[in-house]
């Protein structure tokens, strides 16, 4: 199990028919990450951090961006040397082998899907609120939102299926299996729009802060009150690590890059250190403009406990800002910037279709890849004779990000899909160093530096920030590990092309799905 590695000198032989001509610069490489960064995370977490942190949040955003940028170096190293796609599970499969290299491509499918259903929930939030501004329109709460869950049961008080949100996944899916394909100018002009949208926030919010709305800083503590799991600050910190997801288009963008060596860690840290310097900027607006404390200390965002507070709120005519399912429109609505809210949520309506596009295309690119090795069922691999997409992976993955979207809300979401990426962040520090030890000779274009101290401080993050998740969502990965070893000894470890003895490298084959952007011109 632990012998069956890919051989990575197939895989590079594979990588080298492309070839990219190197032409990015660290400014090309900034810009790049700061779009890819920037992105659902700000405009739907904030409500959720601010009921788990307070204005705390404000170092919640420094803590996930410090962890990101220590995983992002790891990331670099096997990005510049293993450049083909199926990301941190081709390293892995070429690195520690068969068996874990399954367990990161289970885990990333979990990443990509419950991502993209986290987007969906928030979409349907700006929408509704759009809607309602504009229109006067409101569906019933029983259709515009999903039960709330905790171990000890679900509610259906706050709604039963989140209507909005079905239809955003279910049209994106149909989308993707028809072959429709984001071009980089659009998805440049998308990026314009969110960051036009976060600036003018900014510029709106900062001038009527109120200092006295950052006392108590900290309500729930660093770690929460005892006997909560997920809460204070580290709490919020391991939530809003779903903002920075997205930085490894940077890492992916080593093979194009002049001067790896000097130029991916210039674009990795600084595209960080602006987002994060952003979201401090958006973050304190919001605090500063209308306060961010808590319903109550050590209530999770999304349990029936916190919706029933927001219900008793809402009777007596206050919405805080951490009962709003559309925070940033929110906030600029209740400092009598209606247009500029309205703005905002139009900005999202637009934007963030774009994000499950992207989250659903990464999402069957790994599904692809694993099928293609017989790791999972080769019929999930079928190429439509028209369309020319994986139109059956992308249909089942579609329905389940529907249903997801349905029944969960947005923080619980992030959560669960935060477990995931964090696995399989984990797992390439980890390669990383086994890599270093087991072949050091072999041509790295970029070397993480002082690997020693990073690769272990990036694998230490993610532990720790995993370990700070709500119970639920830790949970949640060892149950979907667990039902992925069943499939992978049941069916993949029979069916696995390695384990057969044929040496095939499917990343690059002419059918594979497209990327969700184009390679830089």
């Amino acid at each position: 199990m632990f012998g069956r590695i890919k051989p990575l000198d197939a895989i590079l032989a594979t990588a080298e028919k492309k070839s990219l001509h190197r032409s990015l610069g660290p400014v090309h490489l900034t810009l790049l990450g700061v779009g890819a960064i920037i992105g659902t995370g700000i405009f739907v977490l904030t409500a959720a951090a601010a009921q788990k942190a307070g204005p705390g949040m404000m170092w919640s955003f420094v803590i996930a961006g410090f962890v990101c940028a220590v995983a992002a170096l790891c990331y670099s190293e096997l990005a510049s040397m293993v450049p083909v796609s199926g990301s941190a599970y081709t390293y892995t499969y070429a690195v520690v082998g068969e068996l874990l290299a399954w367990m990161v491509g289970w885990a990333l499918i979990l990443e990509y899907a419950v991502a993209a259903s986290a987007v969906s929930v928030g979409w349907s939030g700006y929408f509704m609120g759009l809607l309602k501004s504009w229109t006067g329109f409101e569906l019933p709460a029983m259709l515009a939102a999903g039960p709330t869950w905790s171990l000890s049961g679900v509610d259906f008080s706050t709604g039963i299926i989140n209507v909005p949100a079905i239809v955003v996944a279910l049209s994106v899916t149909a989308l993707l299996m028809i072959g429709t394909k984001e071009s980089a100018t659009f998805n440049a002009i998308l990026v314009a729009v969110k960051v036009t949208a976060l600036t003018m926030f900014i510029a709106l919010a900062l001038p009527v802060m109120n200092g006295e709305h950052f006392a108590p800083f900290a309500p729930n503590g660093w770690f929460g009150p005892p006997g909560t799991s997920g809460m204070g600050i580290v709490g919020a910190a391991a939530s809003i690590f779903f903002a920075y997801v997205g930085f490894d288009a940077v890492s992916t963008a080593a093979e194009e890059t002049k001067n790896p060596q000097r130029n991916v860690p210039i674009g990795l840290i600084g595209s960080l250190a602006i987002c994060t310097i952003f979201y401090l900027f958006v973050a304190a607006g919001a605090i500063g403009a209308i306060g961010a404390q808590p319903t109550a200390i050590g209530v999770q965002p999304g349990s029936p406990e916190f919706a029933a507070q927001c219900a008793a709120l809402a009777q007596q005519g206050q919405e805080p800002l951490v009962c709003s399912r559309e925070a940033l429109a929110h906030v600029l609505r209740a400092i009598n910037y209606t247009w500029a809210g309205d703005l905002i949520g139009l900005a999202a309506n637009l934007a963030l279709p774009s994000v499950i596009l992207m989250m659903l295309y990464g999402q069957t690119r790994i599904f692809f890849v694993m099928a293609r090795d017989g790791l999972l069922p080769e019929k999930l691999a079928t190429v439509h004779p028209k369309w020319k997409t994986p139109h059956i992976v992308t249909m089942l993955t579609g329905v389940f990000v529907a249903i997801a979207a349905a029944l969960l809300p947005v923080g619980q979401l992030a959560d669960i899909s935060n477990s995931g990426t964090l696995f399989a962040f984990f797992m390439v520090a980890i390669a990383v160093l086994v890599l270093r030890v087991r072949d050091p000779k072999r041509m790295r274009p970029f070397r993480t530096p002082i690997v020693w101290i990073i690769a272990p401080v990036a694998a230490l993050g993610c532990v720790a920030l995993f370990f700070n998740l709500p119970i639920e969502a830790m949970l949640v990965l060892p149950i979907w590990g667990g039902i992925g070893l069943l499939v992978y000894f049941a069916y993949g470890r029979r069916k696995s092309h390695v384990g057969l003895g044929k040496i095939e490298i499917h990343e690059e084959d002419p059918d594979v799905p497209p990327q969700p952007v184009p390679p830089i011109d």
